[in-house]
């Protein structure tokens, strides 16, 4: 017996149920091992990218700049890193990160770093989000797209206070949650030297 839990399932094929500008809802049909079928309802999706932004001050202490914005589903306000959708065919993730970085923070990355790749919800979607740590910001003018950046507010958080937020349960977006303590332990791993390019 295999040791792989995916061995023996045979992916058999989708109907889409619902073809949206981004998201697509399929009923994909499964072969187990033992040559029974199921279905299961899945949100087929291009995968989205988030970034970190970190500035440090003159001492060398690293904030980080988040957005609080209205989320629907949730009908409230969630405090994220800047995120977007891989919404533009062949766009590499780091020119995402940067492209989302200017649109919502207002802010042009000197180096951009790959954190990890993340399954956000395995249940229900095949989306993939990369995570990036942004250094060395400079500002640039924002582009917000929809009444929900419109309206979004901006907050500048050292990013030990950042991280002390996730462990309350202040910040919970699991991106958000995933990607400050990811900065933070890499940071800690360089001693700082993540400041190269701060000037």
């Amino acid at each position: 017996m295999s040791s792989d839990p995916a061995a023996g399932f045979r992916h058999l094929g989708d109907t889409p149920v619902h073809q949206g500008h981004v998201w697509h809802v399929s009923v994909a049909e499964y072969e187990a091992p033992d040559g029974s079928t199921f279905r299961r309802d899945i949100v087929r999706s291009p995968g989205a990218v988030a970034v970190v932004p970190v500035v440090f001050d003159v001492e060398g202490n690293p904030s980080v700049v988040v957005v609080r914005q209205y989320r629907p589903p949730y009908d409230r306000a969630i405090i994220e890193i800047p995120a977007g959708m891989r919404d533009i065919d062949g766009e590499d993730t780091a020119e995402v990160a940067r492209r989302e970085l200017a649109e919502e923070a207002g802010l042009a990355a000197g180096r951009i770093e790959h954190l990890t790749d993340i399954y956000p919800s395995p249940g229900m979607t095949d989306s993939v989000t990369t995570l990036y740590l942004a250094t060395g910001c400079t500002p640039v003018p924002h582009d917000r797209h929809g009444p929900e950046e419109e309206y979004m507010e901006l907050l500048h958080l050292p990013l030990g206070e950042a991280v002390d937020m996730t462990l309350r349960g202040e910040i919970n977006d699991a991106k958000s949650v995933i990607g400050l303590l990811l900065a933070q332990r890499r940071l800690d791993e360089l001693d700082h030297p993540a400041a190269a390019g701060e000037g």
